[in-house]
């Protein structure tokens, strides 16, 4: 038996007040709707099969994926309507999987459960139970508990809009039976739409079962339709996130106040402080310690790192028994090979720190190859660009740069070399000596110090 996966995504999201189609709004870095089909993808179907409809342009180009199979509903007439966009697409003796664009977080191990109750004379039916089933449609049940109907809450009796019991909207069942009760849909009801839920009811009606799954957690089957329910997730996941890595040994100084946007692998003894945000791949070593406030995206930390508070780090590598910061900036090609120090206000683009190597303060370095055991005075600047393309510029091992140093790329300094303070260095340096461009000093006698005028 096979199955096929049909994610409704096409709604506008009017309350989330954006331009931004709703689905691709983010959660933990990637959109409502990456979520679902990342979930779908784990549970190996045949197809994958998106319903979109508003900004739907945007909404194929932020998720492309060759397994992804998309289908225009071009008019808004109810979730019944929309899966009937993907019925010319759907095999009838597969299972078909209904999911939503806009619950991110419902797990595999859910719907796997939920797959395991369909049969061919039973439909599966994911509900939950609420404190405040309010919005959800109601399941109705008979004396014996069995699934009756489900009861949108436009349409509900007061006795109905007690129950407790709401429906998911996740449901699977088998392709041929779900042809057949789309065709025979109406929309006589208080929205004049097109509802999926009927489809229980023309169930009941024909002797099938309706059996029913239940998540984990409510948050599994939240969905998101204001800016106050996508923070409210945002949170759950990221309280997910950091109790992951607090499980893999990773002390937390407060687990409420970190952000996990991407895939993060740790070693042992790593600690963090509060508001660490981490993006896309980071890769941390053994006793690493990430200071308050830092930003690493797409990063690799070698063993025994520290970052000191306020660092931001892009598309880069840090050696070993590095000590960064505070207020560090290492931007995309940043390479320190390890034993670096990089201290405060120093940012550094494209270039390689050789071992031992330490830019301590107020400088920039970009695109540098800088070799070993060299030192960088405070205020040194290699001079990269010239207007209309970038230079290189290339530090021997043991250089040594005084305060207010500028290399104008391209240029070189040799092997042990000393610039003196202030330099502004042109031409290549030698090996082993002292270069400099130096002004005589001049005291001018007689000067006074400009005043300000009087006023009458």
């Amino acid at each position: 038996m096979g199955l096929d996966v049909v994610i409704l995504a096409a709604g506008q999201g009017t309350r989330m007040k954006s331009d931004l189609p709703k689905v691709l709004h983010p959660v933990g870095g990637v959109p409502l709707l990456g979520h679902v089909i990342t979930t779908a993808r784990r549970l190996a179907p045949d197809r994958i099969i998106v319903v979109y409809g508003h900004g739907g342009d945007q909404v194929r180009a932020a998720l492309p994926g060759e397994d992804l199979l998309w289908v225009e509903q071009a008019e808004q007439l109810g979730t019944g309507h929309a899966v009937a966009q993907a019925l010319p697409h759907i095999i009838d003796d597969h299972d078909v999987l209904i999911l939503y664009g806009d619950v991110p977080f419902t797990r595999a191990e859910t719907l796997e459960t939920l797959l395991e109750r369909l049969a061919p004379d039973a439909l599966a039916l994911l509900t939950v139970d609420l404190d405040d089933p309010t919005g959800y449609g109601r399941i109705l049940r008979d004396s014996a508990g069995r699934v009756t109907a489900i009861r949108e809450q436009k349409d509900a009796s007061a006795e109905e809009l007690a129950i407790r019991e709401g429906n998911t909207g996740i449901l699977a069942v088998g392709g041929a039976k779900l042809h057949q009760w789309l065709d025979a849909l109406d929309n006589d009801n208080a929205q004049g739409e097109y509802y999926l839920t009927d489809v229980i009811a023309m169930a009941v009606a024909e002797g099938m079962r309706i059996e029913t799954a239940q998540p984990e957690v409510v948050e599994e089957v939240l969905g998101v339709n204001s800016k106050a329910q996508l923070a409210e997730l945002e949170r759950f996941h990221q309280r997910r996130r950091a109790e992951a890595l607090m499980a893999a040994g990773v002390t937390l100084a407060d687990p409420a106040r970190l952000d996990v946007r991407g895939e993060v692998t740790v070693g042992r003894d790593v600690s963090m402080d509060v508001n660490v945000i981490l993006e896309g791949r980071v890769e941390i070593g053994n006793r690493v310690t990430i200071g308050a406030g830092c930003v690493l995206r797409d990063v690799r930390i070698g063993d025994d790192v520290t970052l000191l508070p306020y660092c931001v780090a892009e598309e880069t590598r840090i050696g070993a028994g590095s000590r960064v910061g505070p207020w560090s900036r290492l931007r995309p090609g940043a390479a320190l090979e390890g034993d670096n120090h990089v201290g405060n206000f120093v940012e550094i683009k494209n270039s390689r720190i050789g071992r031992g190597s330490k830019v301590n303060h107020l400088s920039y370095i970009g695109d540098t190859d800088m070799g070993a055991g060299v030192n960088i005075g405070a205020g040194t600047i290699t001079a990269n660009y010239d207007g209309a393309n970038k230079h290189r510029t290339e530090i021997g091992d043991r250089a040594s740069t005084g305060s207010n140093t500028v290399m104008v790329a391209p240029v070189k300094v040799g092997e042990g070399a000393t610039l003196g303070a202030g330099t502004v260095l042109r031409k290549d340096a030698p090996p082993g000596k002292l270069t400099l461009t130096a002004s005589t000093q001049k005291t001018i006698e007689g000067w006074k110090r400009p005043t300000k005028k009087s006023s009458e």
